[in-house]
């Protein structure tokens, strides 16, 4: 299923797209009163997995154009701070021991996690917000977000994939001099309007686990990053294994999976994001992130 959060009139609401991907399915439809996608993340059983599965195949169902609709943030206010994981793909170690004041990161290195604050998810198409106040150096990641769909704890690798509720586009906005300033990377990443999210989340079952999709990230249509998820150093088994063992990971959570090579400050001379830019996060099979700088 490919799942969204719409704005239709003044009602938030949770629907999955068409096979064609230009309507969606409200969940009434289906006789379901999901009212957020974390109720549903919390609530979907197999068998209404698989009623909704035998609906959309009949054909007959009742759907509403995406011109009529707004996208919001797949889920718009998460329940936690997101878990971002660093540095976690072979080219960037290179390219940020190269152009990164404190880069001193090896392949071998234990994962890095931070978390990122986000009050509320920045919709597909609204801006991202440049705080040119107090940002001189604004950059983009582009990273393939992982959902948690059941309570995870002392979770094995092996199993990891069983708690996998499904997959989202994550732009892992960042003011690099704040960064290196309080060198730590919390506030330099968790500003307002700091997290694209989204078109859509993708559960699962779509794809083989761990999934090996492209990923790419493009500004005014120029190519940044392009890369597959199969080039990150610590897996998707691992990091749930890692990270719930002694901390509880809640149906909701998500991991940010880190960024390839290719961000603004890589390049030299830096191509750091300025008013009007549009940035586009690609990932196959899940789609465009697509936000403007304001």
């Amino acid at each position: 299923m490919k799942l969204v959060t719409y704005r239709i009139g003044e009602n938030e609401k949770v629907g999955i797209l068409t096979p064609e991907g230009d309507s969606l399915y409200p969940m009434e439809v289906f006789d379901l009163n999901f009212k957020t996608m974390l109720e549903l993340i919390d609530n979907i059983t197999a068998d209404q997995k698989k009623m909704i599965q035998e609906k959309m195949s009949s054909g007959i169902l009742d759907a509403i154009p995406l011109r009529k609709v707004k996208l919001l943030a797949p889920i718009p206010q998460p329940r936690q701070d997101l878990i971002c994981m660093g540095v976690n793909y072979f080219e960037h170690v290179h390219e940020v021991n190269e152009f990164v004041d404190d880069g001193n990161f090896k392949n071998q290195d234990p994962a890095i996690y931070f978390s990122k604050r986000v009050n509320e998810a920045v919709a597909p198409g609204d801006y991202i917000e440049s705080h040119s106040d107090i940002v001189k150096d604004l950059d983009y990641e582009a990273e393939l977000a992982v959902i948690i769909g059941k309570k995870a704890r002392n979770v094995k690798a092996k199993d990891a994939s069983d708690y996998v509720f499904g997959y989202t586009i994550v732009n892992d906005v960042s003011a690099r001099t704040i960064q290196s300033k309080h060198k730590q990377w919390y506030f330099g990443k968790s500003l307002d309007g700091f997290t694209p999210m989204g078109p859509i989340i993708v559960t699962a079952d779509e794809f083989a686990f761990p999934p090996k999709l492209k990923l790419q990230c493009k500004v005014n249509g120029e190519l940044r990053q392009n890369t597959t998820t199969d080039r990150m150093i610590h897996t998707i088994s691992e990091a749930i294994e890692e990270l719930s063992q002694g901390m509880t990971l809640l149906p909701g959570t998500i991991i940010s999976t880190g960024t390839p090579s290719g961000v603004g400050i890589a390049h030299n001379p830096p191509k750091i994001l300025k008013s009007g830019d549009i940035v586009e996060c690609i990932i196959e099979g899940i789609g465009i992130l697509s936000n403007q700088v304001k």
